[in-house]
């Protein structure tokens, strides 16, 4: 089987992903150079799930090559499978990259 490498995303502009319908979130991610990961997680359900909620977005932007963000997140009881989704998706749209997305490189990591 092929090996593939997902190219490292830089986050260039902010953007948007997700609803703030039931079973959804919504999360924007901006630029944060030179300062990490930081995520503000508001959710319902933050007190029983919140560690997970950061450990799924922590996890994929690692696998997307992001090291810098500002991750701001409204939850509104997102499944795991959902938060990896909108994240992918935000940090396309962040990056500029939204046509031509590699999905076997995605696929690699994403079981």
């Amino acid at each position: 089987m092929e090996e593939h490498q997902l190219a490292k995303f830089e986050i260039k502009n902010q953007a948007v992903a997700g609803t703030l319908e039931s079973s959804d979130l919504q999360i924007m991610i901006d630029q944060n150079a030179g300062k990490g990961i930081e995520i503000d997680l508001q959710s319902s359900v933050e007190f029983q799930f919140g560690k997970q909620i950061r450990k799924v977005v922590e996890e994929t932007l690692a696998n997307l090559g992001v090291t810098d963000a500002k991750v701001s997140i409204v939850d509104q009881g997102a499944l795991d499978c959902t938060i990896k989704a909108r994240t992918i998706a935000v940090v396309h749209r962040a990056s500029g990259i939204t046509q031509n997305i590699d999905w076997e490189a995605l696929e690699s990591w994403n079981v």
